[in-house]
C-alpha cells in the first residue's frame, strides 16, 4: 500500500512519522518546502493519504481531486494529540475505515467512523468485495444494497460460485440470477440495477495460426468479459511467437504465460473436447484447460469456450472468498 501522511506542526510531525514507521509510509512536515496542494495532488493517484491537523485543511485539500470512490484513495485525519482517527473519504472501498481502525490501535485514538452500514453492524457489500479481491463493476449499486439493507429489507444474491460460510443478516440466496440485487459474476447481470461484483480473471486464449490482433479483439469484446478484472492470460506454448496474440495481450497491460501440451493435458476437469485441436497442438482443449491452469489452486471456470473467428476464449478465477470478510 501506497501511504503518505503529512502535518503541520513538530507535535504532529513526530506523530506522522510514528505511524509511518508502523504503517510502512511516508511522512513529511508540511510548510514552506513542502506545499500541501502541490503534495495532495503529487499523491491523490496513491492508496492513502493521512493528514495530521485539523479536519478543514484536509478537505479543501482533497477537493479538487475527488473523482469517484472506485478510484479515490483512503484518506484520514488524525488530530495531532491522537485522539480521534476519522475518515473522511472512501470509508469502505479505498479502506479508510480500516485504516483509521489501525491508526487508533497504534496510538489508543478513537476511530470515528460514520458510515452507516458500520454503525448498524449491517453488511458492507463494497466493504466485503474489496476483502476478498472482487471488483466492484458498478459502485452506484452500493447504495441500492446499503439503502434496502438499513430499511430492515432482505437483499437477494447470486453467485456464480459457491460462497462458504453463512450469509449475513439480511442476505438470502436468490433462486434465479435475475432476482438477484447483488450478482457475484464474470459477465455483468441483465439488470443494470443489480450491484455487479466480479473476480479476478484468467483469461486462457486459443487460436489459428497467423491470427491477427484485430480478430482476437473482436473476440474479447463478443465475450462479455470485462477487461479491467483480467489479471493475466495463458496459451500454449507454440503459440508463444504469435504476433498478433503478443501485441493483443501486451495492448491490453496483460501478462500472458504458456503451458506445454503435457501441462495443459493434465489439468483435470471436464473440457469441450476437440479432435482437430488434438491433432494439431497435442491436447484437445486449450482456452479452458490454460485459464486454470493460470488462475492456480483453487481455480474454478468462470466462462465456457467461446469460439468464433479462428480464435477461442475461456475464463477462471481462484475461489478463496466466504461471507467472513465484512469488517
Amino acid at each position: 500500500m501506497e501511504l503518505n501522511l503529512i502535518a503541520f506542526t513538530d507535535r504532529g510531525y513526530a506523530l506522522a512519522q510514528k505511524l509511518a514507521g508502523a504503517l510502512g509510509g511516508k511522512a513529511v512536515r508540511g510548510g514552506k518546502a513542502v506545499g500541501l496542494n502541490e503534495w495532495t495532488e503529487a499523491h491523490f493517484s496513491g492508496d492513502a493519504l493521512v493528514f495530521v491537523g485539523a479536519a478543514g485543511i484536509a478537505v479543501r485539500a482533497i477537493a479538487p481531486y475527488m473523482k469517484r470512490k472506485t478510484v479515490d484513495p483512503a484518506v484520514v485525519v488524525v488530530d495531532e494529540n491522537a485522539r480521534y482517527a476519522i475518515p473522511i473519504l472512501s470509508g469502505h472501498l479505498g479502506g479508510a475505515n480500516r485504516l483509521a481502525r489501525a491508526i487508533a490501535n497504534l496510538t489508543g485514538a478513537q476511530a470515528v467512523i460514520t458510515t452507516a452500514t458500520d454503525g448498524r453492524n449491517l453488511f458492507a457489500a463494497d466493504v466485503w468485495a474489496k476483502g476478498l479481491g472482487l471488483r466492484v463493476m458498478n459502485a452506484g449499486a452500493i447504495k441500492t444494497v446499503s439503502a434496502a439493507l438499513l430499511a430492515g429489507k432482505t437483499v437477494l444474491y447470486w453467485s456464480r460460485w459457491p460462497i462458504p460460510g453463512t450469509p449475513p443478516k439480511g442476505l438470502a440466496a436468490a433462486e434465479s440470477r435475475e432476482q438477484a440485487a447483488m450478482v457475484v459474476d464474470a459477465v455483468p447481470p441483465q439488470s443494470k440495477a443489480a450491484l455487479w461484483l466480479c473476480p479476478p480473471l484468467f483469461l486462457g486464449i486459443g487460436c489459428r495460426k497467423n491470427i491477427g490482433c484485430e480478430a482476437l479483439e473482436a473476440a474479447f469484446a463478443q465475450s462479455g468479459l470485462p477487461a479491467e478484472c483480467v489479471v493475466g492470460a495463458a496459451s500454449i506454448d507454440v503459440k508463444q511467437n504469435e504476433a498478433g496474440l503478443l501485441a493483443f495481450c501486451r495492448g491490453r497491460g496483460w501478462p500472458i504465460g504458456f503451458y506445454s501440451a503435457g501441462q495443459l493435458a493434465a489439468v483435470p476437469g471436464q473440457f469441450t473436447a476437440s479432435a482437430f485441436v488434438q491433432k494439431t497442438v497435442g491436447v484437445d482443449n486449450v482456452c479452458e484447460r490454460a485459464a486454470l491452469l493460470a488462475a492456480g489452486e483453487g481455480a474454478m471456470p468462470a466462462l465456457p469456450r467461446q469460439a468464433g473467428g479462428g480464435v477461442t476464449l475461456a475464463a477462471a478465477c481462484r475461489i478463496d472468498w466466504n461471507w467472513g470478510a465484512n469488517e
